[in-house]
């Protein structure tokens, strides 16, 4: 019960970094004092108040591993959205805000597990899924895993200094980009949407009863689970998030 009431509790969190991931999408750098620690997959509520009185808050998934008092998220901007704008915009190093968590406990990664793991995002779906990387990271984790990312086009790419460096974020984890408007020279396949024949070939067997997650905008991750299901994996491994 006091572990409970200490993820309900809101805490003060400093900034104390931040990095610019894309012209819409901001990684901040939080110190949280007595944060309990997460698991990757979690998300944290956060709560800004103005000086009148006037409060509001949104939820944000967790970008990092765990990691002492730091937390990191990454937001993306939402047109008109009076939070998103304010962290994007005007909260400086040295601000503070309010976090209240971490929140989950069915869409999570634990560093323990050793079955073969399909992550497949789309948009700013990849900020937990980039939680689950770090962590196996942190764990020294070997075992299979594929980071499946769709976006628009390669200015859209979140973490690309961390997933398209020679070797990956992790030389045990495959990334397969998926650009469905404008696809770099460089790229293996034409700009459109993944097609049910690319989804077959990079989901892990049926066989190895592999993990699957899934985050994005809630028509995408509808379709990805429906495909996952007709490809025969079973429906109590693929783990849903989804926004919008």
């Amino acid at each position: 019960m006091a572990g409970l009431r200490a993820r309900l509790s809101w805490r003060a969190a400093t900034l104390v970094d931040l990095r610019d991931e894309t012209p819409t999408a901001r990684t901040l750098v939080l110190d949280v004092p007595d944060w309990p620690g997460h698991l990757a997959g979690q998300h944290v509520d956060v709560r800004l108040t103005a000086p009148d009185g006037y409060s509001t808050q949104r939820s944000y998934s967790i970008a990092s591993a765990a990691d002492g008092t730091r937390v990191e998220l990454t937001v993306q901007r939402v047109i008109d959205g009076e939070v998103s704008s304010y962290l994007i915009e005007e909260f400086r190093v040295g601000d503070e805000i309010e976090l209240r968590g971490p929140v989950g406990g069915w869409f999570v990664w634990r560093p323990n597990d050793t079955s073969p793991t399909l992550l497949v995002a789309g948009g700013s779906g990849v900020v937990p899924l980039m939680a689950m990387i770090r962590a196996r990271r942190a764990a020294e984790n070997r075992s299979l895993c594929r980071l499946v990312y769709s976006m628009r086009t390669p200015e859209d790419v979140i973490y690309a200094d961390d997933l398209l460096r020679p070797g990956g974020p992790d030389v045990s984890v495959d990334v397969q980009l998926v650009h469905t408007r404008a696809a770099p020279p460089s790229s293996p396949r034409p700009a459109g949407r993944m097609t049910h024949a690319e989804l077959a070939r990079w989901a892990w067997p049926t066989d190895l009863e592999p993990h699957n997650y899934v985050c994005g905008p809630t028509a995408f991750v509808e379709a990805v689970a429906d495909q996952l299901v007709a490809l025969g994996h079973d429906s109590a491994q693929i783990r849903t998030e989804r926004f919008g």
